[in-house]
């Protein structure tokens, strides 16, 4: 069955009682037992509920994996993760990641006895001498969050199957439906449902997908344990994002792909992030393991004195911390999504005082560029007086 097939299809056919085509809503939290000893399947909701479980088959579908497990949010899951691992093992992360990413690592991981290097994943030299006895994970972004690096994922699993180490890709900028990192050899994927899974910021949620079973009860085993699991009317309304995602996938890549042809040919406009560009120094690889390049846009613009004149003026576009719905969205990493990376890190990773980031949506590609121009012309008249 065809990928757009599997997402029209998401919880159908799954309720014989009533033939509902759409599926209910178990907003149960326990259920009853036959008999001592004997269980339908469901006891409690917090370890297994109707509604989630059909979500969490469906991501697991998609992206080719095992096993499929839905959280409360994006950073609920990557904690998941987190107790993989005990006191002493290290893990190899990419430098350019969201910044929430790096706060849970360095301010709430760390301090437990887990240690963390970060490099550039596109350099497979420099993710081989980061490696140690004690590695026990390679945590790559790709497209990174913000500055759109991309990491060669197949040359990466290499890489770790030589060393026994887990190979673990944020898939969010991407989705299944331009990139499936466990068919190309990855251990487990990680989405922020809430981004363009969802779809329409509405739903705050997180998504893990083991590539194996045996990976995936471990995660199951914490994800019921600690609790942060995705209630059932946001496993709901994530199964009613998917089921657009290859049509909304399509429209925001059509129109990125305009934004950032017309950004390089703006006279404010220093530097423009995206791997559909043909001088994107990563595109290459991009190609070889995706099926796109996403609707994630950034961009370097003169001076940062234009950044706030620009927010202020936009009109179409919402200058918001988000990404992935159906509305335009702008934020400004450096005092945003990424405030918690130390600014000489930030600098060093290219997350400067110039980089907007840039969501965008499915809106008409004319009124989109149309907010872009007037926003920048007026910007840019504020700062010369």
């Amino acid at each position: 069955m065809k990928l757009e097939t599997k997402l029209v299809q998401s919880g159908n056919r799954r309720d014989p009682q009533t033939g509902a085509v759409v599926l209910p809503i178990y907003h149960s939290t326990t259920y009853s037992h036959p008999a001592l000893g004997t269980s339908t399947g469901f006891d409690y909701s917090r370890l297994d509920n109707p509604t989630r479980r059909a979500l969490e088959e469906t991501v697991a579908s998609l992206e080719g994996g095992a096993t499929g497990l839905a959280f409360a949010s994006g950073m609920a899951a990557i904690a998941c993760i987190c107790q993989l691992f005990k006191p002493g093992d290290h893990i190899i992360s990419s430098d350019d990641l969201y910044g929430g990413t790096y706060r849970l690592f360095e301010q709430v991981v760390k301090p437990y006895g887990v240690d963390f290097t970060f490099v550039d994943t596109r350099e497979q030299s420099a993710i081989a001498e980061a490696i140690r006895p004690e590695t026990k994970a390679i945590f790559i972004e790709t497209p990174s969050n913000p500055t759109m690096k991309i990491c060669d994922i197949q040359a990466c699993v290499a890489l770790a199957k030589k060393h026994g180490i887990l190979v673990i890709v944020d898939n969010t900028f991407l989705t299944p439906y331009f990139q499936r990192p466990l068919e190309l050899g990855a251990d487990l994927v990680i989405h922020s449902g809430t981004k363009y899974l969802g779809g329409h910021n509405d739903v705050l949620s997180g998504i893990l997908v083991a590539k194996d079973e045996e990976l995936g009860k471990s995660l199951q085993f914490y994800q019921n344990s600690q609790g942060a699991v995705l209630g059932p009317q946001d496993s709901w309304l994530m199964l009613r994002g998917l089921k657009t995602l290859a049509l909304r996938m399509e429209a925001h890549e059509t129109n990125t792909r305009r934004v950032a042809e017309w950004l390089q040919d703006h006279p404010i406009i220093k530097k423009v992030y995206y791997p559909g560009l043909k001088d994107h120094p990563g595109r290459a690889i991009q190609e070889k393991q995706s099926t796109g390049y996403g609707g994630m846009i950034s961009f370097d613009v003169e001076n940062a004195e234009l950044v706030p004149h620009i927010l202020k003026e936009l009109k179409v576009i919402t200058f918001a911390e988000s990404l992935g719905g159906v509305e335009s969205l702008m934020t400004y990493p450096a005092v945003q999504t990424h405030a918690d990376i130390p600014k000489e890190i930030r600098d060093a990773i290219g997350v400067t005082d110039t980089l907007l980031r840039f969501s965008v949506g499915i809106e008409h590609i004319e009124d989109i560029l149309s907010d872009l121009d007037q926003a920048f012309n007026k910007a840019k008249g504020s700062v010369k007086r």
